[in-house]
């Protein structure tokens, strides 16, 4: 089963930790990949700030393009990956490692992915 781990932190968090202590995390982070490189069925990616953000929104005159996100959450997604485990509870056990939830503001949402689109047929 697929699942996308979204990494999230509340806006506040580049503010709250310590470059020195980013750094450590990031060091651990990458070792996290690299330790569990056979789960992944997408490396992902880190994303750019939000303040790089467009957003394409609903309109009654059709698609119109925004500056800035506007989802409707006080967290920030900072990244996403792909991981190919057999149920949640692997997800779910995968994600416990994650080394930034030692940082405060930070989660790791896990989605499953539609991997049947059949499933919608009417």
């Amino acid at each position: 089963m697929k699942y996308v781990l979204m990494f999230t932190s509340m806006p506040e968090f580049d503010e709250a930790v310590p470059p020195e202590r980013a750094q450590e995390v990031y060091a651990q982070i990458y070792q996290w990949f690299v330790d569990n490189n056979d789960k992944f069925a997408d490396s992902g990616a880190e994303l750019m700030p939000i303040s790089t953000a467009t957003t394409v929104k609903h309109s009654e005159n059709g698609p119109v393009v925004v500056d800035g996100p506007f989802s409707e959450a006080k967290e920030v997604v900072g990244g996403f990956s792909v991981v190919d485990v057999p149920d949640l509870d692997a997800a779910i056990e995968l994600t416990k490692t994650w080394p930034s939830l030692a940082l405060p503001g930070v989660a790791v949402e896990i989605r499953p992915m539609v991997e049947d689109y059949s499933q919608f047929e009417q």
